[in-house]
């Protein structure tokens, strides 16, 4: 993936802190947005790396298909390992990051603790997500190109939506005319899996919520769901055209 770079795997680690420095300068400098977060960097890290897990899967996954045309004409063998292996590529790109991740957290004063194990399953439940969503991403990248062009700008609105960048909870009094969509804001799914980091990894953000009483225990419920329906139903509509891809 990075053999034409001269920094080579560093781009995997260097990519999202650079996108961390520019949300730090823009959201948390400029338009404040660290309001009510008491670490905003370990919580804006947290957010990026986690969302840039589902981010690159998806967009690996739309063109896992049509990039492999040749070997898919080539060989008979599941279409679906295509997309499975560009997540699970993106997976170990991920855990090295990681390394990276504990070192800012623990930098800024978090401490090693039984909490931060819930990563783990965590991981699990984003990485069922991630392949279910990219199995149904490859269908659609396979038989319309175009759709490569435009993820990127729905990925970007959806980072957004997600609580990346700034504190969900401060949105509550703004939208007390619109509770309905808070709530959905609450069950998005890439807000969700970053949620379920940042309580599982940063004691700080978990005083937080605890300071205004916020408090979501069905965080846990929707990623199961989001990790179950995701694979269900790509896995289903991707084998649906898989004696399609490949042919014309």
């Amino acid at each position: 993936m990075y053999t034409s770079s001269r920094l080579g795997q560093v781009w995997q680690v260097l990519t999202p802190l650079l996108n961390v420095g520019v949300y730090y300068l823009i959201f948390g400098v400029l338009l404040n947005t660290k309001r009510g977060v008491t670490d905003f960097m370990p919580f804006l890290v947290t957010g990026v790396f986690i969302f840039t897990f589902t981010q690159r899967s998806l967009q690996a996954g739309a063109k896992s298909v049509s990039a492999n045309l040749s070997l898919i004409r080539a060989l008979h063998f599941p279409r679906a390992s295509l997309p499975f292996a560009y997540v699970i590529v993106e997976l170990q790109q991920l855990l090295i990051s990681m390394v990276v991740l504990f070192g800012i957290i623990f930098a800024f004063g978090e401490r090693p603790s039984l909490q931060m194990l819930l990563i783990v399953p965590m991981l699990a439940l984003q990485l069922c997500f991630n392949m279910g969503l990219s199995l149904a991403l490859a269908r659609v990248g396979a038989f319309t190109p175009d759709v490569q062009q435009l993820l990127p700008f729905i990925m970007r609105t959806w980072l957004y939506a997600s609580g990346v960048i700034f504190f969900l909870p401060s949105l509550a009094h703004r939208l007390e005319q619109h509770h309905w969509l808070l709530e959905l804001l609450k069950a998005n799914p890439g807000s969700v899996y970053v949620e379920l980091a940042r309580t599982s990894l940063l004691a700080s953000y978990r005083d937080d919520l605890h300071r205004i009483h916020w408090g979501d225990d069905h965080l846990w419920w929707y990623a199961i769901f989001w990790a179950v329906a995701a694979m269900i139903v790509g896995f289903w509509y991707f084998q649906r055209a898989e004696e399609r891809y490949g042919r014309g």
